[in-house]
């Protein structure tokens, strides 16, 4: 099944799926294996920054591999790509969905670029991702003048023809300093304006409900990613302080279960909204 179809699926039932960043072999096998333990589908992302540290090969290669292993229905999905090379690299290794992120520029530039990925991405067949308004980074906070505004997310999805899009209704990515507050009003009005499926990035650390509320409203697809990395390397730090073990796979495991207990309860978060 390709991942628009399941996209369409869910959007039609108002659930969502869990989309979880992997770094290296062990955080796609803790991702994977949690999607195995709960008998759901994942998708798997890259950043250009993960692409950059693993080699665009080996890291496909790791992720089909792992889910193969593993028996689970998995796809691969690059996130948050602002070089149209890379995409295309992407497209070719056959992944099965790809996001520009131009969320940085002007409406205008947006668009424009946008609609160049597109196109490319038209004989592919692919999910392509776009953001509109401005998901916080890990160092600044959230403003409300970047949120997505409804009738630019209109506009943006006509004008583009993108099938996916990122909107910022109050998450950020990184860690929350405070609770966070989703502006789920927004949120019914981008979909009321829109066809496309939604996305919600930033989603570590956001409370359950509330991530549920935004599911029942529009969401299609939720992002995870720092959350993971800090389970990962939080499970090695409490290793190396009381061990002195040097042999990496003894050690490594550890950290996989942690992670996979994570991603196990934010799959349940989501399908509970289902």
């Amino acid at each position: 099944m390709k991942l628009k179809t399941k996209l369409q699926q869910l959007q039609k039932e108002n659930k969502a799926i869990l989309a979880a960043n992997f770094y290296n072999l062990e955080t796609c096998q803790g991702i994977v294996k949690a999607a195995k333990a709960v008998n759901q589908s994942i998708i798997l992302q890259l950043t250009p920054a993960s692409i950059s540290y693993m080699g665009l090969k080996t890291a496909v290669a790791i992720a089909r591999t792992v889910s193969q292993q593993e028996n689970i229905v998995s796809w691969l999905h690059l996130d948050h790509c602002s070089e149209i090379d890379l995409i295309k690299s992407c497209l070719d290794e056959g992944f099965d969905s790809v996001m520009i992120d131009a969320s940085d520029k002007s409406f205008d530039e947006n668009l424009s670029i946008t609609k160049k990925v597109v196109e490319l991405a038209k004989s592919f067949d692919v999910n392509v991702e776009a953001e509109l308004g401005y998901v916080s980074k890990p160092e600044s906070d959230v403003e409300i003048n970047k949120f997505t505004e409804p009738t630019d997310a209109k506009n943006f999805v006509l004008q583009t023809g993108v099938s996916s899009l990122a909107v910022a209704i109050g998450s950020k990515h990184g860690f929350y300093k405070g609770t966070p507050k989703l502006d789920i009003e927004r949120l019914k009005q981008i979909k009321k304006l829109t066809d496309v499926f939604l996305v919600l990035h930033g989603a570590s650390g956001i409370p359950s409900e509330m991530l549920q509320n935004a599911i029942h409203n529009g969401i299609t697809k939720v992002n995870i990613a720092t959350e993971t990395k800090d389970q990962f390397m939080k499970s090695l730090k409490e290793i190396f302080q009381n061990s002195d073990e040097i042999d990496l796979r003894k050690i490594f495991p550890f950290a996989v279960n942690n992670v996979q207990k994570l991603i196990e309860e934010k799959i349940k978060i989501i399908t509970t909204s289902n």
